[in-house]
């Protein structure tokens, strides 16, 4: 196994390709995401976008290429803790309240000494919405509980899967600033978007999925 050197990308793909009923979805594709760093993934509905972010996080399997975090062959053991992922499915417990959902999060995946759930709710617009169930909240509400989570989690790679559906402009506007924070204190994301993002940290790198 190659030993990791400090030029190591947190994460690369090599040749990677993913096949429906023999029919290529997408691929072969290359790419390194660096610290500090935003990949947008953009295509149509269809183009293979969710294919890719199911294969980052380990939901499927591609039948070709290869992706390492870090220099080494990637497994969810070894990048466990330093990987978040926010897909359609958000992972929330219904019968929970905002509070209790995130405080079940930190539960089991630690949290960052700065953030506390309290302020995390804050900074997402949800004020007087603490003790809510999740299932009286509106989609774009459980939406903004699930972004309080990348507040809260200490992960250096943010992977979302079209972060901004279900969102108002002033949501939208929130996923933006999250990602800028992120990036400029050395995180790095991979998003992906119909073309909605408005990042003002730097030009992020640029992939174009095709149906």
């Amino acid at each position: 196994m190659p030993a990791m050197t400090s030029h190591s990308p947190l994460l690369e793909a090599r040749a990677l390709a993913f096949h429906r009923q023999d029919e290529p979805v997408f691929g072969p594709l290359d790419f390194r995401l660096d610290a500090g760093e935003l990949m947008l993934i953009e295509g149509d509905n269809g183009s293979g976008k969710t294919t890719l972010m199911r294969i980052l996080t380990g939901l499927l399997r591609a039948e070709e290429g290869e992706l390492r975090w870090r220099g080494e062959p990637l497994t969810w053991d070894r990048c466990s803790g330093e990987v978040v992922f926010l897909g359609h499915q958000l992972g929330l417990k219904a019968e929970l309240s905002a509070r209790e959902n995130l405080a079940f999060t930190i539960g089991l995946h630690g949290h960052r000494n700065q953030s506390g759930i309290e302020g995390a709710l804050t900074q997402v617009g949800l004020t007087g919405y603490e003790d809510e169930p999740v299932r009286k909240l509106s989609a774009g509400q459980k939406k903004r509980v699930a972004l309080a989570r990348l507040l809260l989690i200490p992960a250096a790679l943010w992977l979302l899967d079209e972060p901004y559906a279900n969102l108002d402009r002033s949501g939208i506007q929130l996923v933006d600033a999250l990602l800028e924070v992120h990036i400029a204190h050395g995180g790095a994301a991979l998003v992906t978007s119909h073309g909605a993002v408005q990042f003002h940290g730097g030009e992020p790198q640029r992939i174009r999925l095709h149906a």
